[in-house]
């Protein structure tokens, strides 16, 4: 009798753990958030629940969401990284480029995204080894990404990929459209190196305290190095992506990419000061920043008040995502 009493006590107690642990989450307010939007769409526009609309908003998300990916990491380490939007239009153009001019694909394909890296290498030097300012470190790069992309084209799109190419951006896999496919695969090797291996752990921990890691005989700048690296593979990976999607290479694409990646990061409960964050959550990010276009656009909503509107939710975020940390 005196068992299943204290049975009965210690099932509503571990409940009632779960459910604190949920609540702490980062991604908690994120994902409810994302439900209560979607309910709100749903009810607004007959259009939205339906297969074809839910798929065109997984498929815009998906480059958002890619790119998104190396800036949680760079951010967990209270890093910023401003020039993904240029280096994955650098990136997606060389690709086409290089094709068009009759180097095999894989080849052209490797060099984009060795470029994506590239920038991040550099960016991470300048940053972990050198100590100048993240923000002004790519700012400087963006720039730089962005004028070898219009010295490379002249400015004019590149065309003439072969048609196997559209497969990246518009093919099809199991029933499941390939940029969707790609961005979870994205994910996936993100959430398994944040929250299961030791890189993982010393990420967090330099943006919690750099300095503790250093006097605890960590070699900060190495991992620092790295979130940068994978930063700039990520926007490579993006730039593949849209080149597919688009079939030819567009020197201007990713013009404001990186504002909507960080948006992203900071909507799924990360903090921008560093230390603080899930991959998942920034999933959920990505995932309500493209139901908000999605349904704002049917709803006709002007782009102007659009603009109006994100930057209130960005901004609700960071108060609510600073008064839990309190």
């Amino acid at each position: 009798m005196n068992t299943s009493i204290k049975t009965m006590t210690v099932q509503p107690n571990r409940m009632k753990l779960n459910f604190a642990r949920l609540i702490r989450s980062p991604a908690f307010y994120p994902f409810v958030g994302l439900v209560v939007v979607t309910v709100f769409m749903i009810f607004a526009s007959d259009k939205f629940l339906t297969g074809a609309n839910l798929e065109n908003i997984a498929r815009q998300v998906s480059i958002n969401a890619i790119i998104a990916v190396g800036m949680t990491c760079v951010i967990l380490t209270g890093g910023i990284d401003l020039s993904v939007g240029p280096v994955m239009a650098l990136s997606g153009t060389l690709t086409t480029g290089l094709m068009v001019a009759g180097v095999p694909a894989p080849i052209a394909i490797l060099i984009g995204l060795l470029i994506g890296v590239g920038f991040g290498v550099g960016n991470g030097i300048f940053v972990a080894y050198l100590k100048m300012p993240p923000i002004i470190v790519t700012l400087a790069t963006m720039g730089i990404a962005r004028g070898l992309g219009l010295m490379y084209t002249d400015g004019y799109p590149i065309a003439g990929m072969p048609d196997w190419f559209a497969w990246f951006g518009r093919g099809t896999l199991f029933g499941i459209q390939v940029p969707i496919l790609i961005m979870l695969a994205t994910y996936f090797f993100a959430w398994v190196l944040l929250q299961h291996t030791r890189v993982g752990r010393y990420v967090y921990a330099i943006g919690g305290n750099e300095e503790a890691v250093r006097l605890s005989g960590v070699r900060a700048s190495r991992f620092k190095l790295l979130v940068y690296s994978i930063s700039g593979l990520t926007a490579a990976i993006a730039g593949l992506v849209l080149s597919s999607r688009l079939m030819s290479g567009q020197p201007n694409a990713g013009v404001g990419f990186e504002l909507d990646a960080i948006a992203a990061v900071v909507l799924g409960g990360a903090s921008i000061a560093g230390g603080r964050g899930v991959i998942i959550g920034t999933l959920v990010g990505a995932m309500l920043l493209g139901v908000l276009n999605n349904g704002l656009n049917m709803l006709g909503v002007s782009p102007y008040v659009q603009s109006v509107i994100k930057g209130g939710i960005i901004l609700l975020a960071i108060f609510i995502s600073r008064q839990r940390h309190k």
